[in-house]
């Protein structure tokens, strides 16, 4: 079992990278409250250790490749933040079946009779992701981020 603070790395990452898909190419705001949740500073004006770590987080993405920004918000946002051409490739790219099978995530049989462009669309890694945040399973987004983040994307 993964320590809490690596599976809340994977599930901040994915968030943060459906909400840079969704807007993409337009670059946004990506404030730590919207991916982390509410955070009160201290009396020092100091964030959570769980703020901190969502927004160590995105910096991470940003150093590692996986998206852009032009400025930091203080320690609350990334300003004008978009998903480099890797990223998007990678996100876009279909899953390879053995992942698609392994999460559990209905796309075999499901998909029969919808158009091949839709059944395309169900089997990218970005609609993995989503199905993922949205089961809640920390076990199933935290596998499912590792095989995107750990995918090279000229397999396909």
């Amino acid at each position: 079992m993964a320590d809490i603070h690596v599976e809340e790395f994977y599930k901040d990452s994915a968030i943060a990278l459906v909400q840079l898909y969704s807007a993409f190419p337009r670059r946004i705001n990506l404030f730590v409250e919207d991916i982390a949740g509410p955070d009160e500073p201290d009396e020092f004006g100091l964030h959570s250790k769980r703020h901190m770590a969502c927004f160590g987080a995105l910096l991470w993405l940003s150093e590692e490749g996986l998206l852009r920004y032009v400025d930091t918000i203080r320690q609350e946002a990334l300003d004008q933040a978009v998903l480099t051409r890797d990223a998007f490739i990678r996100l876009s790219a279909p899953a390879p079946q053995a992942l698609i099978n392994e999460t559990g995530i209905p796309t075999e049989g499901a998909t029969d009779g919808l158009p091949l462009s839709v059944q395309e669309d169900l089997s990218t890694h970005i609609h993995l992701i989503r199905s993922a945040l949205r089961s809640g399973n920390s076990a199933r987004i935290t596998h499912i981020m590792q095989a995107t983040f750990f995918r090279d994307h000229t397999d396909h």
